[in-house]
């Protein structure tokens, strides 16, 4: 028997809330956490606002001598992560080794050290060489991330990273459920990070036209999925980190469970690095993956978390493969559009729909999409506008979509 696979552990450091309880207060209450961005002077940039953190104490998870070698993402991740294990039950300190092995982590991130390694060739190149980091590369690749979490608890299973660009912690997600049901391991630290706030990110893609520059003098209404006069994302940091179990060993040790992963798809247009295709036919078949895999129809769903980035394209492409994979039911599923309220974390952002669907599930109540005046016409499903509402949820869908044509979708199942 394939064993169920539960989430029991939950930790997140977001720009409307640190911590998850704080999270799931501004998520209920649509609070908008873009604001001008306070870590530079971005007067010179085309674009003045993101998601950003600012008041995060990166010195309470990262010790001071060695916050110049690591990237930001190492204590945003670390902070997450401390949560999530503290929600779970569990005190790595009081472990032993056996123990110890049979948990692994596995993180999603888009840029992953993108901040790190942007700051180091800014040292060097401004003639401020002996400030360069020693652990300059080492630390600015993607492999040394999750070694950091692994390190700061202890753990001594896989510890692995996937960057699949906006799908990549959805992705992380999907390999620690497949690894859990394979019998590898029973428990895994899993989640999302990211931290793209800085000016070459900002300039980079500036040059695609992918952000919105129509918002810098009032950022709360900046990020607008779905709404006809969007024109570009909003840049966005943050970590959503979970624990992820096999259904028995979670059980047998009494711990809380907020839900089961049910289900998981992923697809590949095979069309562009950046743009997506105008077809809707392959996120559509992922999100129908992750439903037959589930053992679910479309009238089994309830909610859907949406990617919804306020790109023309991504907007509207993501409604027709949800009408696609859902049928005539789409249009009475509610949905929101949590970047409406944080911005785009890039490849954090995965992780982040999952910890809004289980504050959905638990509370019974669905988080708004935010600054939806005028919904597109081509946008026109029920995207809970403005204001959440109340609803009862046993099975939802998370969806991805990112560049390089990746789709991926997690069906996930309230557990009585």
């Amino acid at each position: 028997m394939v064993p169920r696979v539960v989430i029991t552990g939950m930790g997140v450091v977001s720009p409307n809330g640190m911590g998850k309880e704080a999270f799931c207060r501004a998520i209920l209450d649509g609070k908008s956490g873009v604001k001008r961005i306070s870590r530079f002077d971005p007067s010179n940039l085309p674009v003045h606002i993101a998601g950003e953190i600012p008041d995060f104490d990166e010195l309470a998870w990262v010790d001071a001598r060695e916050r110049k070698h690591v990237s930001r993402v190492v204590p945003l991740a670390v902070a997450a992560s401390d949560e999530a294990i503290k929600d779970a039950g569990l005190n790595p300190g009081a472990m032993t080794m056996d123990e110890k092995r049979e948990i692994g982590v596995i993180l999603g991130t888009g840029g992953g050290a993108q901040e790190f390694s942007e700051e180091q060739y800014r040292l060097w190149h401004s003639g401020n060489i002996k400030q360069v980091s020693l652990f300059c590369i080492p630390s600015g690749t993607m492999g040394t991330l999750p070694s950091e979490v692994s390190m700061r608890f202890g753990f001594r299973g896989y510890s692995h990273v996937v960057t699949a660009g906006c799908t990549s912690s959805t992705d992380a997600i999907g390999y620690a459920y497949q690894h859990i049901q394979a019998g590898a391991l029973p428990m895994f630290l899993v989640g999302g990070v990211d931290s793209p706030i800085t000016p070459g990110i900002i300039k980079g893609y500036s040059l695609l036209h992918a952000l919105t520059q129509s918002w810098n003098d009032a950022p709360e209404r900046a990020s607008r999925p779905f709404s006809a006069d969007r024109d570009g994302f909003v840049l966005a940091e943050g970590s959503w980190m979970f624990i992820l179990e096999d259904y028995e060993h979670a059980k047998a040790r009494g711990a809380k469970i907020y839900a089961e992963i049910a289900g998981y798809g992923s697809t590949c247009e095979a069309f562009h690095r950046v743009r997506m295709s105008d077809s809707p036919e392959e996120p559509a078949r992922a999100v129908s993956l992750a439903l037959e895999e589930a053992e679910l129809t479309h009238k089994d769903i309830q909610y859907v978390s949406l990617h919804g980035t306020s790109t023309e394209m991504n907007d509207r492409v993501e409604t027709a493969a949800l009408k696609l994979a859902l049928g005539d039911h789409a249009k009475r599923i509610p949905m929101s559009g949590l970047k409406s309220q944080i911005g785009h974390a890039q490849g954090a952002c995965g992780s982040a729909s999952l910890a809004a669907t289980l504050i959905a599930m638990e509370h019974g109540k669905l988080p708004p999409t935010i600054n939806l005046d005028k919904a597109d016409p081509e946008c026109d499903l029920d995207y809970v506008p403005e204001v959440g509402r109340t609803a009862s949820i046993e099975h939802a869908i998370c969806n991805c979509v990112g560049f390089g044509s990746k789709n991926s979708a997690l069906v996930v199942r309230k557990i009585a």
